[in-house]
């Protein structure tokens, strides 16, 4: 059997996720879809609108075959660490290839971008730190410093915009894969109707999981994104809204965020990863003066810091994830198997012994660090979900079986 791999978040399902498991499938010659996601921390610095059990379920109903956890340390990186976590999974579950949405949604213009970047080795490197230090955001370091090498550079043919957010992933997926000498094989198909930040739009049936999840926070009612999603993400969440006191948001969350920030103060802060700059200071002044996320972001939010940087800053916050934690994890170390379908089961069983890591089915059966972290973050998503008083969640993930469909 052959697998193609894709990484998601499902934050949540809709129809454009979808979509894209089956074009996925359909343009590779696949047999399975193997998907590797976020657990129930997200990469832009967010809690998931609901866990990584549900999402799996949502997935495993919609043409995914198999759902691998991309581990805490990776799935809340920025996007080369993001990605490198990612397609080090797929090239270990053996997929023949990987499948990503962009807004080119063409491959080449992607190869010769990082035929040029390669090309430009570390006067690039050295662009990205000079634009860092003049206080640019690290994002946009990296495109400018991109577009300077594109603009002396030589290349025939279009190169891809850097600019725009499933570009720049698909582009650190590739590089990821080519850092590993994967035999994988990239490929891509357009993002369609809407994109990553887009709000959404009456009378189309695609429309982006930020879109979806606004429309949700601003009606609180889930009528408002039954068009986006599939009925079985709809059940989901009816599901979720009956057992759950809240969907994850950052505002839900914060009394407990600012609690701990407050708690902690500046000096304990200092250890927590992603913190830099002598930025505890601001962070504590700003929970100390605000009772609400969005005042209190408004108070923080800088050009150097951006929105994302300074949301995965207050999910590490969140989580107790120190820079001490962060270097014992520098690569995956296992595939821990969150659910599969009956056809996912039989590539599993043909391929155990290919599988270049070994898979994680029952946590309390593994003892990792990496994996001693998802544990933890997971029973810290479930006390922001039930606000604090309600534990019914907590622990559950240290004996929870992977879903099969």
């Amino acid at each position: 059997m052959k697998a193609t791999g894709i990484v998601v978040e499902y934050n949540p399902f809709h129809n454009g996720h979808a979509y894209h498991a089956l074009q996925s499938k359909e343009i590779t010659g696949a047999d399975i879809v193997i998907a590797v996601m976020s657990g129930n921390f997200l990469q832009r610095g967010e809690p998931a609108f609901v866990d990584k059990w549900t999402r799996t379920k949502m997935a495993l109903s919609n043409g995914v075959d198999i759902v691998f956890e991309l581990p805490y340390a990776f799935a809340t990186a920025n996007a080369p660490i993001f990605a490198k976590g990612a397609i080090q999974l797929l090239d270990a579950s053996q997929c023949s290839s990987f499948c990503f949405g962009s807004e080119d949604g063409e491959i080449e213009p992607l190869e010769r971008s990082l035929h040029l970047i390669q090309q430009a080795g570390t006067l690039y490197d050295q662009a990205v730190k000079e634009a860092t230090k003049r206080g640019l955001s690290y994002p946009k370091a990296l495109n400018e410093a991109y577009k300077a090498a594109a603009h002396s550079s030589n290349t025939q043919g279009t190169l891809a915009d850097l600019s725009k957010p499933n570009n720049i992933l698909g582009f650190h997926y590739m590089q990821s894969a080519l850092d590993i000498q994967s035999t994988m094989t990239a490929t891509t198909i357009p993002r369609i109707v809407a994109q990553y930040h887009d709000d959404v739009i009456m009378g189309n049936r695609i429309a982006s999981a930020t879109g979806i999840r606004k429309s949700f926070f601003e009606s609180d009612n889930l009528s408002t994104v039954t068009d986006y999603i599939p009925q079985t993400t709809r059940q989901g969440l009816l599901d979720w809204q009956a057992t759950q006191q809240t969907f994850g948001n950052w505002q839900s969350f914060y009394p407990q965020l600012r609690f701990t920030i407050l708690r902690e103060g500046p000096e304990r802060l200092r250890a927590i990863a992603d913190i830099t700059e002598g930025i505890e200071n601001l962070l504590y002044r700003a929970a100390t003066n605000h009772g609400t996320f969005d005042g209190f972001m408004r108070e923080v939010k800088s050009k150097r810091y951006t929105w994302t940087r300074i949301q995965r800053m207050l999910t590490h916050i969140f989580t107790g994830f120190t820079y001490a934690m962060r270097r014992d994890i520098s690569d995956p170390s296992y595939l821990r198997l969150l659910g599969m379908t009956q056809t996912g089961r039989l590539y599993l069983n043909e391929h155990k012994k290919k599988l270049k890591l070994p898979i994680v089915s029952r946590a309390a059966a593994f003892s990792n660090p990496s994996l001693a972290v998802d544990i933890h973050t997971a029973n810290m998503y479930a006390l922001g979900i039930g606000n604090g008083t309600d534990d019914s969640r907590i622990g559950v993930d240290y004996n929870r079986h992977p879903i099969i469909v």
